[in-house]
């Protein structure tokens, strides 16, 4: 498998479904790297070892994932739809604007419901227009939404912002959301 496939299969794993390989994630995410070595080759028939899940870790420009100050714990730090992880996260006051990438095809929706964060714990959004037009490319037509994020907090919404720079919120409100 090559890097990206290997990320892929990270995340896949670290993020939805560790029960696959018979992981066990802890309440904040973590999982032993010895363990998800070991359990990947018999299961997925993967073949890990920690050079490549490190060289993963540290040359990945979105930094999904995290490595434990220990080295021996491995995290994704956002995209949960596992219910059993629960990352603490500190609320944070942000930016006036936060940009979504979107398809085209889902605006309509959009438009009726506000952005909801579906399968996983949160909505993710951005600070970089550009971050969120490659993001709305991977489902299609992109569309860049415009976030009102600091009126939503003064509204009482409650933002995080996971550990590598992604803006984290449960729901936004149509009223709160500029279509472009």
């Amino acid at each position: 498998m090559n890097e990206k496939a290997i990320s892929q299969y990270l995340s896949f794993i670290l993020r939805h479904k560790p029960e696959e390989i018979g992981l066990t994630l802890d309440r904040e995410g973590w999982a032993n790297i010895e363990e998800l070595i070991s359990k990947s080759q018999p299961v997925k028939n993967v073949a890990l070892d920690e050079e490549i899940i490190k060289n993963i870790v540290s040359n990945s420009d979105k930094k999904r994932f995290q490595i434990s100050d220990d080295g021996k714990l491995i995290r994704a730090v956002q995209g949960h739809s596992t219910t059993s992880v629960n990352i603490t996260l500190n609320k944070l006051i942000p930016p006036t604007y936060l940009y979504h990438g979107t398809a085209q095809r889902f605006i309509d929706s959009i438009k009726e419901q506000g952005l909801i964060s579906k399968d996983r714990q949160y909505v993710h959004l951005t600070e970089n227009k550009d971050t969120a037009l490659s993001v709305g490319t991977r489902y299609g037509k992109p569309e860049i939404l415009i976030i009102n994020a600091l009126e939503m907090h003064n509204s009482g919404f409650n933002f995080f912002q996971a550990e590598n720079g992604v803006w984290l919120v449960k729901h936004v409100p149509v009223d709160f959301i500029t279509f472009q």
